[in-house]
C-alpha cells in the first residue's frame, strides 16, 4: 500500500445526513469504502458543515468567486473554511485521493450549477474540489467510481 493510498469522502456519500436539505446521497456499492474504513484509509468530511453552516441551510450555488445562497446571503467564507480544512485533513494525513458529490458548489470536481439557481450546470470546480485539485489531489465524483476503484484495486471486490 503507497502511503497515499487513503481516500477523503464526502460524508453525505456514506449515508450522514449532512446536505443543504438535511438529507444524504449514498452510494449503493460501499462494501470497498469499508474496508479502507476497517484499514483506516479512509477520512470523512462534510466541507460546508466543516465551514461552519448549519444542517439544514439554505441551497447556494457559485457566482463568479463567491458563494451566494438563493436568499442572498454571502456564504464564501464559510465554504473556503471548509475546503482549507478538507487540504489540511489531506495533508495531514497523506491523502492523495478524494470522492466527492458530483454538483456540489462545495464538492463537485467537473460540473458545478451556475449561480442562477435555474439547475443549470457548468463547466467548473467547487470550491473545496478545486482547493484540493489544485494541490495535488486527484478528486472523483460518485459518477467516477469505476476510475476511482482502479487506485483501490487491493480491496474493491467486484
Amino acid at each position: 500500500m503507497t502511503t497515499q493510498n487513503k481516500l477523503l469522502i464526502s460524508a453525505c456519500l456514506l449515508g450522514h445526513p449532512v446536505r443543504y436539505d438535511g438529507k444524504s446521497k449514498p452510494l449503493a456499492e460501499l462494501d470497498w469504502l469499508l474496508e479502507l474504513q476497517q484499514q483506516n484509509r479512509l477520512y470523512v468530511i462534510c466541507p460546508e458543515s466543516e465551514g461552519g453552516l448549519p444542517t439544514p441551510r439554505d441551497k447556494a450555488e457559485q457566482k463568479g468567486e463567491r458563494v451566494i445562497t438563493i436568499s442572498g446571503e454571502d456564504v464564501t467564507t464559510e465554504f473556503k473554511q471548509g475546503a482549507s480544512l478538507a487540504l489540511q485533513m489531506c495533508q495531514s494525513h497523506n491523502i492523495g485521493y478524494a470522492l466527492l458529490k458530483a454538483n456540489s458548489p462545495s464538492c463537485g470536481n467537473q460540473q458545478i450549477y451556475n449561480g442562477e439557481f435555474s439547475g443549470l450546470l457548468v463547466e467548473g470546480a467547487g470550491v473545496t474540489a478545486g482547493l484540493l485539485m489544485e494541490n495535488d489531489i486527484s478528486v472523483f465524483s460518485e459518477l467516477q467510481l469505476e476510475q476511482l476503484k482502479a487506485f483501490f484495486a487491493d480491496v474493491v471486490c467486484n
